[in-house]
């Protein structure tokens, strides 16, 4: 054998490598007897394993390795000489063998066109090889040459179909698709690249329909065709535009055993998950959160694959999307310190809270992160402004003060400088914010005004630094609409809503009140119906008509104030399978307290009655129940009632301004300096609550003018018209 060898070396025929070289179709049927590689005019055949019969067709018995360089050949007829290189690259393939069948040859030259970067001549050679009459003979030498070594015996060797292609031989046409495939892909033709993958993959899974058998190992060739073919295919289909297609690939590649590393099957997982999320189609979010769960404990519990922080980050927008702040939380307490600073880690989770609408909690993480900070040192301004954010949408006395502090801690650190003008911008609106409540909880008229001055400024220069930023808009139309500045609140309102095209339910309804502020009701009226056509939404309608009804009840107009709410409750009726059961069903029993307040002004005192019946399952937790009762009580003259119904609306509600104003009222009407001082007491603390509420000044006016104080009563008349004249259908806080 040795000596058959060392003979074919020395005197290699070129009687085969020439046509292929040269030859514009190298690989023309010829007989068989011509396709046999020659050496002095003789035919050399191997002996025959004792193993494996060899089949007749293809007896090549290795897999042919080509070394060669990457100089390509771009004009062979130009050149009066062949390439010598080429033609012994050829013979050192195919010194160790004796026969090739048509398509092997081809699948060689095709290999050694595609390693000189011949990717068209490649092409031209490998697309000559009939892969469609040969599918079921791989198929059948694949099922067959991979079975388990248990059932193997030698005995059952020889019982192998006599025509059955050997290993190397399968590997070989497989490798010449793929060589296929990635010409292909080399010329920019990625769905043709894409088929020829696919032609790989599913003549290997018919072969393996229950995956790739254990007796499959490592080195064999056949095994990283198939495992490169499975990776490309998806990428290429995402490449062409066809997502359900690459969809289809990585699911094929993943729902089967084909023993891929773990690395790489996470990376399939991955891009698998990220073509879900991105890519628009109809797939399952639920799918994608999955997958990446699964790779978060292979790379943070089981530690299988490498760490990835792109894993870590999807996950993150996946289940902000879909709102599971709850799992997301759990899945940030189980990563490793180091994989994200204390600080981040403190933030992340603080935001996961603040989703949830876990305020405090939120703030208790704030504060800690805060705290651990300064002791470094170090100042974490993400965080300080996040405190700042939750603050400035949860005010009240304690809050207010802790997001002025936040706000101006950033401006502290960042020194005003231009490469933090997207921070400084964002601190100086939380720090107006902030400082607007203050302003209106302030004891000092003086300091008031001064506060007021302060936040307009505020946000003022919030604006400037942030173009456009709608929601400082909408806070400067706020802001402004609060001390009662009706046409700067419309014009920043307008800006607003062009920002958000119009779709921002609060934009809308601002917008309204602004307008009824400047006793324009009729025009508030067209405007809320405009935007009732432009916001088709059953939370939205609700909204709008009570704000309608409001405004009807505002002009005087409750007949048709009772019409309204009529459709509105018909719409409650109908959206009551809607998820948000509890916030309908909200609005329909603020609907039947209205539609009672509406009855008592009619002095229709039985229907007013019918329409609290409807909603005294809320006597215990709602303040305005129990206000309502008590002007239905005073109405009927029953004072005494009507005060403890007042007081049982103030015990849930300390702060309920509209029952201090009432109880102050009626013993204001008893007279007596014990009750006028208590009313006084009442008064006083409704004010401190809403300084621009005209009815408050006006019992102040009565208090003062009992007391036989006229000037301090002609005030007190004076802020009270001039408050009502600007008085909104509906509390802006």
């Amino acid at each position: 054998m040795q000596s058959v060898n060392s003979d074919l070396s020395a005197s290699f025929s070129l009687n085969f490598v020439l046509p292929l070289c040269f030859a514009s179709d190298p690989f023309e049927r010829t007989p068989k007897s011509e396709m046999l590689c020659t050496c002095s005019g003789e035919q050399f055949q191997l002996e025959q394993e004792e193993d494996l019969p060899k089949s007749p067709e293809s007896l090549a018995t290795r897999d042919f390795s080509v070394n060669g360089s990457s100089s390509r050949v771009t004009d062979l007829e130009s050149n009066s000489r062949f390439d010598d290189g080429l033609v012994d690259e050829a013979e050192s393939d195919l010194r160790d063998t004796i026969s090739l069948n048509y398509e092997e040859a081809r699948a060689l030259l095709g290999r050694l066109e595609y390693q000189r970067g011949n990717f068209d001549a490649s092409l031209q050679v490998l697309q000559g090889i009939d892969i469609l009459s040969l599918r079921p003979k791989l198929i059948k030498s694949i099922s067959l040459n991979f079975k388990p070594k248990k059932v193997r015996s030698k005995s059952e060797k020889l019982k192998l179909p006599i025509n059955l292609m050997s290993v190397h031989s399968v590997s070989l046409l497989l490798e010449a698709i793929y060589l296929k495939a990635k010409s292909f892909e080399a010329l920019n033709k990625p769905k043709d690249s894409a088929l020829e993958y696919k032609n790989i993959i599913d003549i290997v899974e018919t072969a393996w329909p229950f995956g790739m058998p254990d007796c499959i190992e490592e080195e064999y060739k056949l095994l990283e065709i198939f495992h490169k073919s499975l990776e490309s295919l998806p990428k290429l289909w995402i490449q062409c535009g066809c997502f359900e297609e690459a969809i289809i690939a990585y699911k094929r590649a993943l729902t089967k055993i084909w023993k891929l590393n773990p690395n790489s099957c996470a990376n399939l997982q991955k891009d698998l998950a990220v073509i879900l999320l991105y890519s628009g189609t109809t797939s399952n979010l639920e799918e994608a959160i999955l997958l990446l769960l699964i790779l978060m404990r292979k790379m943070i519990i089981i530690k299988e694959i490498n760490l990835d922080y792109e894993i870590i980050n999807h996950l993150m927008y996946a289940l902000s999307v879909s709102n599971q702040f709850e799992m997301l939380t759990s899945q940030l307490e189980l990563l490793l310190p180091g994989l994200y600073t204390r600080e981040e880690r403190w933030y992340f989770l603080a935001l996961c809270y603040y989703s949830l609408n876990m305020n405090n909690d939120a703030l208790n993480i704030i504060r800690n992160s805060i705290r651990v900070s300064e002791r470094k040192s170090k100042t974490h301004v993400p965080t300080l402004l996040l405190g700042a954010k939750i603050c400035c949408e949860n005010l009240n006395r304690e809050n207010s003060f802790e997001g002025v502090k936040f706000a101006t801690r950033v401006l502290e650190y960042t020194k005003y400088e231009k490469k933090y003008i997207h921070q400084i911008g964002i601190a100086y609106h939380f720090l107006g914010g902030c400082l607007g409540f203050c302003a209106r909880n302030s004891l000092s008229n003086v300091e008031k005004s001064k506060l007021e001055k302060s936040t307009i400024k505020l946000l003022s220069q919030a604006l400037i630094l942030e173009k456009g930023n709608p929601n400082i808009l909408y806070s400067l139309a706020k802001e402004n609409a609060l001390q009662r500045n009706p046409n700067l609140a419309i014009k920043f309102c307008t800006k607003y809503l062009n920002e958000e095209f119009g779709g921002s339910i609060n934009g809308w309804k601002l917008l309204i009140i602004c307008i009824s502020m400047q006793k324009r009701l009729k025009e508030a009226e067209g405007v809320l119906d405009i935007a009732m056509d432009q916001i088709d939404e059953s939370g939205a309608k609700l909204e709008f008509l009570k704000l309608k009804a409001d405004i009807q009840v505002f002009e005087g107009e409750f007949n048709r104030a009772i019409d309204t709410y009529s459709v509105l409750l018909s719409v409650v009726e109908s959206c009551k399978n809607n998820k948000q059961v509890e916030e309908i069903r909200n609005i329909e029993i603020e609907a039947w307290l209205d539609l009672a307040y509406i009855y008592i002004k009619l002095n229709s005192y039985q229907d007013a009655n019918i329409c609290l019946e409807k909603s005294n399952h809320t006597q215990f937790t709602s303040p305005k129940y129990w206000h309502i009762k008590g002007t239905l009580l005073k109405a009927e003259s029953k004072e005494k009632e009507a005060l403890n119904a007042f007081s049982a609306s103030l015990s849930i509600n300390p702060d309920y301004v509209p029952s201090m104003i009432c109880i102050a009222n009626i013993l204001i009407n008893q007279g007596g300096n014990n009750c006028v001082s208590i009313a006084r007491s009442f008064i006083m603390n409704a004010l401190k609550l809403e300084a621009t509420n005209h009815e408050a000044w006006l019992n102040l006016g009565l208090i003062s003018q009992s007391e036989g104080n006229a000037v301090e009563a002609v005030d007190c008349f004076q802020m009270a018209f001039e408050f009502e004249e600007t008085s909104p259908v509906q509390k802006l806080v």
